[in-house]
C-alpha cells in the first residue's frame, strides 16, 4: 500500500475546519482504493476522501482514514467519438483544464477557480453561471466510486443508472469516486464583457441580462449602490487577451494584492470599510477580452475567505439580494467582500443545488479571520425563507429535515445510501447533521 503513514493534521484552504485522522493514505489505483477502504472495515475506522480543501464545511473532515488524492491523477482516455475524457479523481481542474486545450477541446462551463479536483468540485456541486449549461457534475457521463465492501462500481445511464443520478453529487456519502467520464467539446472562445452597473439598474434588468447572455454574472459592492457586471458569451475570435498590464492591475494587484491589504485593513478597523468600498467600487472601468474557455470563466484567489452560498428559484433572486442590502444597511456590519449573484438551469441530479429548478444563487464572503456568523447568519434567514439551498461545500447551519423539504428526491438519496453504507463507512459528523442518521 504507497503513502501509508501515521497521523497529521488536515487543514482546509481558508482554514476554518481541521481533523486529526487515525491515518492517511495515498492510493495510486483504483484497486489500492478498494484495499484501504477493505483495511479500514476490518479496523472499524470510517473512511473519508480529501481533493484540495477548498470547502468551507467539515465535508471531508474524518478521525478515521483519510484518502489523499495526490497520486489518483491524470487523464485516462479521450473518446473523440463520444466527446469524452475520462480522468482520474485527484485531478486538479486546472490540470484538466490544461490538458484538454491541448487537445483543442473544452468542458462546456466551469466555476470561477481551478484549484479543486473533479472530484471534489463535482461532489459538492461546483457550478459557475449559465442560462443553458450547467454545474460541472451536470457535464458528468460516467462516473467509477468504491463503495463500502470494496467493491467497484461503474455508473452512467446505462450501468447503474440509480446510483449515476445521485452520485454525480454524492457528497462523499456513497463511496469514494476514482474516475470520472466528461462531456467535452470542440474549445471554443469566449468573450468577456465586464462593466460597472447601478445596483438597481442591474436588479431592475436582471431578466433581460440572463436572457440575453449564455453567461451572466454580477457582484454587488456591500455599502455602495454599485455594481460590477460580467456577460460571457461565445465569439468567432479573434483572441484578445487583457492586455497584460491591465490584465495584472485589475486581476492581480486589484483582485488579490490591493484586495488583500483592503481586506487587512478593513479587519483591523471595520470602519473605514464602507469609505473603501465606495472608492474601490468606483475604480472598476469596462473592459472585454477574447480567450478560450478557462481562461476567461477562471481567475486565481489568493485572498483567503470563508463563504456561504444560496441557490434559489431564479425568481426570487431579486427580492432575495435586496433584502441582504436593506439588512446590511440598517446593520451594524461592515462589508468588505462583494456579493456574488449566479444562475444555473434546472438539472435531474438528486443533491444538486439546482435539481428540477432554475436557479440562481447568491454567494457572501468575508475575509478570513473575520468574524462572519452575525452577517451569515441574518444573510441565511433571508435565503430560508425562499426556500433556498445552501452550496454543500460552503458554510451553512441546516440539517437534514429542512433539506427533506427542499430537495424533492432526498428520500431518494438517503435511500440510496442506506443501500450502498448501511455501516456508515464514509460517515462524518456533516453527513451526519445533513443526511440524518
Amino acid at each position: 500500500m504507497s503513502g501509508a503513514n501515521g497521523s497529521s493534521t488536515w487543514r482546509n484552504w481558508a482554514g476554518n475546519i481541521t481533523a486529526r485522522p487515525a491515518r492517511e493514505v495515498s492510493p495510486a489505483s483504483a484497486a489500492e482504493l478498494a484495499e484501504a477502504v477493505r483495511r479500514a472495515a476490518e479496523d472499524g475506522l470510517t473512511v473519508k476522501a480529501v481533493g484540495t480543501g477548498h470547502s468551507f464545511t467539515a465535508a471531508a473532515a474524518t478521525d478515521g482514514v483519510l484518502i489523499r488524492p495526490d497520486l489518483l491523477t491524470g487523464i485516462r482516455e479521450i473518446d473523440r467519438a463520444a466527446m469524452t475524457v475520462t480522468v482520474e479523481a485527484g485531478t486538479p481542474l486546472k490540470r484538466l483544464n490544461a490538458a484538454l486545450a491541448r487537445e483543442g477541446l473544452s468542458l462546456t462551463n466551469m466555476g470561477d477557480i481551478m484549484e479543486q479536483t473533479v472530484a471534489g468540485a463535482t461532489s459538492t456541486g461546483t457550478h459557475g453561471t449559465g442560462r443553458d449549461s450547467a454545474s460541472i457534475a451536470a457535464q458528468i457521463k460516467g462516473l467509477e466510486l468504491v463503495t463500502a465492501d470494496g467493491s467497484l462500481l461503474a455508473c452512467s445511464e446505462k450501468e447503474n443508472p440509480e446510483v449515476f443520478a445521485a452520485a454525480r453529487i454524492g457528497l462523499g456519502a456513497l463511496g469514494v469516486v476514482t474516475a470520472i467520464t466528461f462531456a467535452v467539446e470542440p474549445v471554443f472562445l469566449l468573450t468577456a464583457r465586464e462593466e460597472p452597473m447601478a445596483f438597481d439598474k442591474v436588479t431592475g434588468e436582471f431578466d433581460a441580462l440572463f436572457a440575453e447572455n449564455e453567461h451572466f454574472e454580477f457582484y454587488w459592492f456591500p455599502h455602495t449602490g454599485n455594481c460590477n457586471t460580467k456577460r460571457n458569451n461565445r465569439s468567432a475570435g479573434p483572441v484578445a487577451p487583457p492586455g497584460r498590464l491591465r490584465g495584472w492591475i485589475e486581476d492581480e494587484f486589484m483582485s488579490n494584492g490591493l484586495f488583500q491589504v483592503v481586506c487587512s485593513l478593513g479587519r483591523a478597523v471595520p470602519a473605514t470599510i464602507p469609505s473603501i468600498a465606495k472608492v474601490s467600487s468606483r475604480a472598476l472601468s469596462a473592459r472585454t477580452y477574447t480567450d478560450i474557455p478557462y481562461k476567461v470563466f477562471t481567475s486565481p484567489r489568493r485572498v483567503r475567505f470563508v463563504e456561504m452560498e444560496y441557490a434559489l428559484p431564479r425568481e426570487a433572486v431579486v427580492g432575495a439580494l435586496r433584502e441582504v442590502k436593506a439588512m446590511v444597511e440598517r446593520s451594524p456590519l461592515r462589508i468588505s467582500f462583494p456579493v456574488e449573484v449566479r444562475t444555473a438551469p434546472a438539472d435531474d441530479i438528486a443533491l444538486s443545488t439546482a435539481s428540477g429548478r432554475e436557479t440562481a444563487y447568491i454567494a457572501v464572503h468575508m475575509y478570513r479571520g473575520t468574524p462572519y456568523r452575525e452577517y451569515f447568519t441574518e444573510v441565511e434567514r433571508i435565503m430560508t425563507a425562499h426556500a433556498g439551498r445552501p452550496h454543500w461545500g460552503k458554510v451553512h447551519t441546516r440539517d437534514a429535515a429542512y433539506f427533506a423539504e427542499v430537495y424533492p428526491r432526498f428520500a431518494e438519496f438517503t435511500a440510496l445510501r442506506d443501500r450502498l453504507d448501511p455501516e456508515r463507512r464514509f460517515g462524518n459528523a456533516y453527513l451526519r447533521r445533513v443526511l440524518g442518521e
